[in-house]
């Protein structure tokens, strides 16, 4: 049983039920307009919480490894857009599906699954740690930026407008600095109640997505994609997961990392975070464009969850043998 939850998260579980929630029963009118306003609160939560939960710390200590995390941010904010600009020629899923595959390949890397599956390797925990935050405060500013530069030419000109740069500053930099300012007030509280905060997170999250997938739904998100599409889209996502691996496994071994940090590389620059994803394709996007912008990501996410979870164990059982 615990294999499978190590497979399978029950938080993608959670997601899928929003989606099927918004197909069938999707937010309209007044409804859909108060659950917008309620969207962009938990937005504002979210990231105020992102920035109370890094400390200063870490942030420090990203400077000292920096071979190591320099690679990991050339992975992530790099070699995937690179790959993501590369799929925009691929003719047979829609274009709105191929502007969430760019879009995912913009985004920063996770940092809980990152430092788990790093902790089940046997690799640098405390790197892992770094490595991850450091991807996660970058990519508030990088992403939106990635966007503006690259989606406008290889995402269906779904390129981000001027009052899109204004709802970044107010719902995502401004919470995160207030909530990373906030520490000396808030850091105690969210260091003693990390499990509750950790479910308003993910609270804030399902209803994200249930408002984004209501409004594509509205607008025919299940008329524009067959189910052929849909299995292209995710063999899409395992290739792109696939071509990474193999490009930060080899990264690791030309670098002559040591063992432990190669792990931190390959699973930190590995990884796209669902979290970070979320609010910023809503802050981004047209409500009617987030749904389908989201659907890669939440593919991927499961997708990645399920080969580095093997790839972690396989690693982890490596090590015990060798020790």
């Amino acid at each position: 049983m615990r294999s499978l939850r190590d497979l399978f998260d029950p938080f993608l579980l959670l997601l899928i039920g929003m989606v099927l929630l918004a197909s069938f029963l999707p937010a309209r009118g007044e409804g859909a307009a108060i659950l917008s306003v309620a969207a962009d609160a938990a937005i504002v939560l979210l990231f105020f919480l992102h920035g109370a939960k890094l400390s200063r710390e870490a942030v420090w200590n990203g400077a000292k490894a920096w071979k190591l995390h320099l690679a990991t941010l050339g992975a992530t904010f790099l070699v995937f857009p690179l790959i993501g600009l590369a799929m925009q020629h691929v003719d047979a899923i829609p274009s709105p599906m191929r502007a969430g595959l760019l879009f995912l390949t913009l985004l920063p890397s996770t940092v809980q699954s990152s430092i788990a599956f790093t902790a089940l390797a046997r690799g640098n925990v405390a790197a892992a740690v770094v490595s991850a935050s450091f991807s996660n405060l970058l990519g508030i500013m990088l992403t939106p930026l990635l966007v503006a530069l690259l989606m406008d030419k290889g995402g269906g000109g779904a390129a981000i407008s001027l009052s899109s740069v204004e709802k970044i500053v107010l719902q995502l930099l401004l919470p995160f600095l207030l909530g990373h300012l906030s520490r000396p007030l808030t850091g105690g509280f969210v260091a003693r109640h990390r499990a509750m905060l950790g479910r308003v997170d993910r609270g804030s999250i399902l209803l994200i997505v249930y408002s984004a997938f209501s409004a594509a739904v509205v607008e025919g998100l299940w008329r524009q994609l067959s189910q052929t599409e849909l299995a292209l889209l995710a063999a899409l996502c395992i290739i792109m997961l696939v071509a990474v691996l193999l490009f930060t496994w080899g990264l690791g071994r030309l670098l002559e990392l040591p063992r432990e940090d190669a792990i931190v590389l390959q699973f930190c620059g590995s990884k796209k975070s669902l979290a970070t994803g979320v609010p910023i394709a809503s802050v981004l996007f047209p409500a009617s464009l987030a749904g389908p912008m989201l659907l890669p990501v939440m593919l991927f996410h499961q997708i990645q969850l399920m080969a580095c979870a093997l790839l972690a164990r396989h690693y982890g059982r490596q090590a015990t043998t060798s020790d």
